[in-house]
Parts: structure tokens; sequence; C-alpha cells
């Protein structure tokens, strides 16, 4: 009796042909994940970076109320005392330059695409206070950068 059970107890066991279809499966499922995952993370940096441009954008919109019609020199003034930021937030444009606070002056050459973010603050230009990221690659829907 006690050698029934034992036979019982090996024959429970996988045999090698089920064990390689899991590892088989497995791998298929991450073939199809893994891409997916990438474009996800690529797209949490996108809308960080679309957030982090509206909190700068909010901060200039106040800073003008308070300036009584004027925006400032640089994006940096902002940061001054943390009355409209504590920091300025980088510019997030995954696959394509690292993160980054850098401030470009439009009226220093304009879109380098060097990433950071591009301030307008020519003060006879139109735009004047107009703030979109440093970048001429597009995001995951096809718009370029700096159009946001």
């Amino acid at each position: 009796m006690h050698m029934t059970k034992l036979k019982k107890l090996a024959a429970s066991g996988f045999t090698l042909i089920e064990l390689m279809i899991v590892v088989a499966i497995i791998g298929i499922l991450a073939a199809i994940a893994i891409p997916k995952f990438a474009a996800l993370i690529r797209q949490s940096g996108e809308g960080a970076s679309k957030g982090n441009l509206g909190s700068i954008r909010s901060s200039l919109s106040i800073y003008y109320g308070d300036m009584e019609g004027s925006y400032p020199g640089q994006i940096a003034a902002l940061t001054i005392q943390s009355k409209y930021l504590g920091t300025i937030p980088n510019a997030k444009t995954p696959n394509y330059h690292a993160d980054s606070s850098v401030e470009v002056d439009v009226t220093m050459g304009g879109v380098s695409d060097a990433g950071g973010w591009l301030y307008n603050n020519e003060t006879t230009d139109p735009n004047v206070g107009a703030l979109n990221v440093n970048c001429t690659h597009t995001d995951t829907k096809g718009s370029v950068w700096t159009s946001y």
C-alpha cells in the first residue's frame, strides 16, 4: 500500500512538454505586454509635460495680473520667494530629450529642439508671454510639441 502512494506522487508532476508550453505562452504574453507598457510610460510622460505646461502658463497669467500687464523677463522670476511656483517643473519629451526645465528665449533664436521650455519675452512681439515646449518632434498622437 505504501508503494502505490509513491507511484501516485511520482505521477502527479508535470511533463517537460507541458512546462515548455507554459513557458511559450508566458513568452507570447510578454511579447505583447512589453510594447504596450512602453507606450503607456511614454503617454504618462507626455501628460506630465502638458500638465507642467499648464501650471507654468497659469502662473504666468497670475504674474501678468499682479504686474498690471507685463510678463517676466524669464520664467525663473515666477519662483522668487515661491510666490507663483516653488520650482520650474520639467518639460518631459519622452524618447527625444532628457527631462529639462531649461528656458530658451524666443528672442535668442527660438526653437532649438533641445528640450526644455520655449518662452517669448520680447515685449514688442504680440505673442509676448507665450510658453511652449522646445521640441520639434511629435507626441504619440502626431502633434508637434511646439504646438502646445
